[in-house]
């Protein structure tokens, strides 16, 4: 097992990696040539591809045993005993960063090698250099500062993030009534840690093909930091240790969260 400081270090590694790695892409339209087809069904683009190298150079350096799970590639085990898993999103926010909108992010999670379990979570904006994280039991961070979800209790307040475009748009119809303001900003990782430090008040996803990679570190900080995450019908969010998870998904401030269910599951 890898402890708090030693994660914590490792992922900054990582992420200074990805980083330097990607930065002669940015705002490209070299970045978004498609590569290959990745590990959950959809086009890796040539600076996911960049970003994942430049962390796997790293994670092999490193010398210790673990299993990797990253939404390009799939899963890889680097040694014959792993010490624990780190669940990947090596880039979050393809088409933003391809297009100069500096919102793109790296998302690692860090649990038991057979990918149960979580303690560590780390999410970094790489356009500006952002970093939160939370450890099991030892609270959420951004850039080293506790953090806290809002306290707006009332959902006409809220301000969230909503997905849930195409064949499941109509469950987000009573909910986008509802709310003040809605925010789509394209990278799910950074949009949970959001809501974790009060910038949103929700998170909702409805699509029904969560990505483990994106969400498996920002889960752990909204709970760290205070907040509520579940599935689409209120049951704790139990992801598999798969890249798609056929689930829906709210995480929010802990207020009106049954609100947000009911919504919801009119349809």
């Amino acid at each position: 097992m890898i402890t708090f400081p030693q994660a914590l270090e490792l992922c900054d590694l990582l992420s200074d990696a990805a980083g330097n790695a990607i930065s002669n892409l940015v705002d490209t339209s070299e970045a978004f040539e498609t590569v290959y087809i990745g590990a959950d069904g959809t086009d890796t683009k040539l600076i996911d591809d960049v970003s994942e190298k430049a962390i796997l150079e790293v994670l092999r350096e490193n010398g210790r045993s673990m299993r990797i799970l990253s939404e390009e590639f799939g899963e890889i085990k680097l040694g014959e005993d792993p010490e624990f898993s780190i669940i990947l999103d090596p880039l979050d926010g393809t088409y933003n960063v391809a297009n100069g909108i500096p919102v793109y992010s790296i998302s690692i999670a860090i649990g038991n090698p057979d990918h149960t379990s979580v303690y560590f979570g780390y999410v970094k904006n790489l356009a500006n250099g952002d970093v939160f994280h939370a450890g099991l039991g030892k609270g959420a961070y951004f850039n080293g500062q506790r953090i806290a979800p809002s306290r707006n209790h009332v959902l006409n307040t809220f301000c969230i993030s909503l997905y849930g475009y195409r064949k499941n748009i109509e469950r987000t119809v009573s909910l986008c009534k509802s709310v003040r303001r809605i925010r789509i900003l394209g990278s799910v990782a950074l949009e949970l840690c959001y809501v974790a430090s009060g910038r949103l008040d929700a998170f909702v996803d409805v699509r029904g093909s969560l990505r483990l990679v994106d969400v498996a570190a920002g889960k752990l900080v909204i709970e760290e930091a205070g907040g509520k995450v579940s599935d689409g019908k209120g049951s704790p969010l139990k992801l598999k240790g798969s890249v798609i998870n056929p689930y829906y998904m709210v995480a929010s401030n802990g207020h009106a969260h049954s609100d947000i269910l009911n919504l919801i599951e009119r349809h």
